[in-house]
């Protein structure tokens, strides 16, 4: 999805607008933590939070431990994911966007992709329908946190600063 294709709310569905402020709750509780501030919530088809979660890589040592694995783990089993939307503050790394594809969730939110510009274009061209929110709350939380820890951030990308 390029930048001409944000869909700024207009996109957005009974629930998105409640799952983007959980997703940023969970940021938020996150960085308090002195974790990674992202967040995420998986949403039933009517909108409803099925589990949210945030990135707990730092505080529980788990290099899998992204927020949408974490929302995810704590929705539990279901016999299928169809028509679940996952809405997270901002886009999906490979690992996440991998999750999304494999279990077959319908529609993503995204927050913001200013920051961080992950696997949400792979997504849509495979069929999940992608919805880019471009919330500055979102890009304020992710640029800040990037400026003030740098080695964090690329540490959990999986990149080496340049």
């Amino acid at each position: 999805m390029s930048k001409e294709e944000r869909i700024p709310e207009t996109g957005l569905r009974a629930g998105d607008r409640e799952g983007l402020e959980i997703a940023l709750a969970e940021a938020q509780a996150g960085l308090l933590e002195g974790g990674v501030p992202i967040g995420a919530a998986l949403l039933d088809s009517d909108g409803r939070v099925m589990g949210r979660g945030h990135n707990r890589r730092v505080q529980d040592q788990d290099p899998s431990a992204h927020a949408e694995t974490d929302a995810f783990r704590k929705a539990g089993r279901q016999p299928h994911y169809r028509g679940t939307t996952m809405v997270t503050t901002l886009s999906p790394c490979w690992y996440c966007s991998g999750l999304v594809r494999q279990f077959g969730i319908s529609r993503l939110v995204v927050g913001e992709t200013r920051t961080f510009h992950g696997g949400h274009d792979w997504l849509a061209e495979h069929g999940v329908e992608v919805v880019v929110v471009d919330d500055e709350r979102c890009v304020r939380l992710m640029t800040e946190f990037v400026e003030q820890y740098p080695e964090l951030w690329f540490e959990d990308i999986g990149e080496e600063r340049p």
